[in-house]
């Protein structure tokens, strides 16, 4: 009987010294995956920024441009949308945020005045997290919050919720529905 317990007490010993490191790895690395930040991009026009104020703040003469967004400079006079800026930071505490945006091809002071526009509402929370892209469905996350299907918008392989359009009508509805969707709620 003693063979038996001796046989016994090695096979125990080998399958901890043997399993037991490699289940503390797997376990390690379930608990880094689930602690992960998961990605939420932020579009800028009409979903954190309010467009219209800046055509708003226009000379009435630029007003009637038909390509407003290629209008020098109307990037640099936009407010954002009520609630965007508390909305980006909530999310921000859970989420690695990021803003996702188009700059118009044809006006290059855009580009730089959503720069500027970001480090003016967002801040630190935001530093070095602004994408100016033509094709966002090549970026890779859970959300993607924005007002309009272009852009490769309608082509993103994570959850992209219609800011807007009903039910997402505001920055209440949609910040609960984005904590919901990130496990938040």
């Amino acid at each position: 009987m003693s063979y038996f317990i001796h046989i016994y007490t090695i096979c125990i010993y080998v399958f901890y010294i043997t399993f037991l490191p490699l289940s503390a790895h797997i376990l390690s690395l379930v608990v880094q995956y689930r602690m992960k930040k998961k990605i939420v991009y932020f579009d800028m026009d009409n979903v954190l920024v309010n467009f219209q104020s800046g055509i708003d703040r226009l000379p009435p003469n630029l007003q009637s441009e038909q390509h407003l967004d290629e209008v020098d400079g109307i990037f640099s006079l936009m407010d954002p949308i009520e609630g965007a800026i508390e909305a980006f930071h909530r999310i921000a505490e859970v989420a690695d945020a990021y803003i996702l945006s188009t700059a118009p091809w044809n006006n290059p002071s855009a580009w730089s005045d959503k720069l500027l526009w970001v480090k003016k509402h967002l801040g630190e929370a935001a530093k070095k997290r602004l994408i100016l892209s033509h094709n966002k469905h090549l970026n890779k996350g859970a959300i993607l919050i924005d007002d309009r299907d272009k852009n490769g918008a309608d082509r993103f392989e994570g959850v992209h919720i219609k800011f807007g359009s009903e039910p997402f009508t505001d920055w209440e509805i949609t910040t609960k529905h984005v904590l919901h969707l990130l496990g938040e709620a």
